[in-house]
């Protein structure tokens, strides 16, 4: 069932930000730099989680603006900050088109773990844009080889369906994942400079076909992407048989979804 914006804020809020956000979070801890004082930018910031941790540990010289699509994510990241009493700014906007004037921000951030992959260049040329000449620019986001296990019993999902027409996607979503390699040549035309990377291999372990189908994340954040091309009658067909093809082949071991989770950090030039 497709859920609302609100209930997919909660999901997020209780399954995702608290797993899958924060594996990205914790490369973002461990690798940027906050600067001093100014302004930051933090674009796909979700239900605020992580920004309203950054936004405290800087302190009050620089000064948080989040931007994400949902608007009832917003809902929740502003209930937080006002908890907190944390002067944290969230505002709705589309991360790939930013209504945002050039050469803003002393740091952007951007987290694309969840959107489609194809505006992940979009994106990054946006928040290179905004920031500040010399400013840190640092976009997280999945890595080629990501999500092969999956991949892998999806196209064998669709032969058996007799979806042979689609099994051509299934390559497309296996190709269109970056390299880091990839990710730092996107920076580098984008304007960036002393560009650097970072990738962490993450597991995520299920102990059924079930449990695996059932995970918010899975059913309601990654699997739309994954299976976006399908009618619905198509995508109910290949679910079914995803979930026999997993139980067939774990033999009572668990599922393990990995994940590349890669950090790019540069800086913008001074004369771009």
């Amino acid at each position: 069932m497709v859920k609302t914006n609100k209930e997919l804020a909660f999901l997020h809020e209780l399954f995702v930000a608290t797993d899958w956000g924060e594996r990205f979070a914790e490369l973002v801890d461990e690798h940027v730099q906050l600067p001093r004082e100014g302004r930051g930018l933090y674009l796909g910031s979700g239900t605020g989680g992580h920004a309203i941790a950054l936004q405290e540990r800087a302190g009050d010289d620089l000064k948080f603006l989040c931007i994400d699509e949902n608007e009832e994510y917003l809902e929740l990241a502003r209930a937080k900050a006002v908890a907190v009493k944390d002067g944290t700014e969230f505002r709705t906007g589309r991360v790939d088109a930013l209504d945002l004037p050039d050469n803003q921000f002393d740091l952007v951030l951007g987290d694309a773990s969840l959107i489609h992959v194809k505006r992940a260049s979009k994106m990054l040329r946006e928040m290179v844009r905004v920031a500040a000449p010399g400013a840190l620019v640092a976009l997280s986001l999945p890595t080629f080889s990501s999500f092969g296990e999956f991949f892998s019993i999806y196209w064998e999902a669709l032969h058996n369906c007799d979806l042979l027409d689609h099994e051509s996607e299934v390559e497309q979503l296996i190709s269109t994942l970056p390299s880091t390699a990839i990710v730092e040549g996107m920076a580098e035309h984008a304007g960036l400079e002393e560009i650097s990377s970072w990738t962490r291999i993450e597991e995520f372990d299920y102990e059924s076909e079930k449990r695996f189908l059932n995970d918010p994340l899975i059913s309601d954040f990654l699997m739309p992407i994954w299976l976006e091309s399908l009618s619905a009658k198509a995508r109910k067909q290949v679910v079914s048989e995803i979930a026999r093809l997993i139980n067939e082949e774990r033999h009572e071991a668990e599922f393990a979804l990995s994940l590349k989770a890669t950090l790019m950090v540069g800086k913008k030039a001074l004369n771009h």
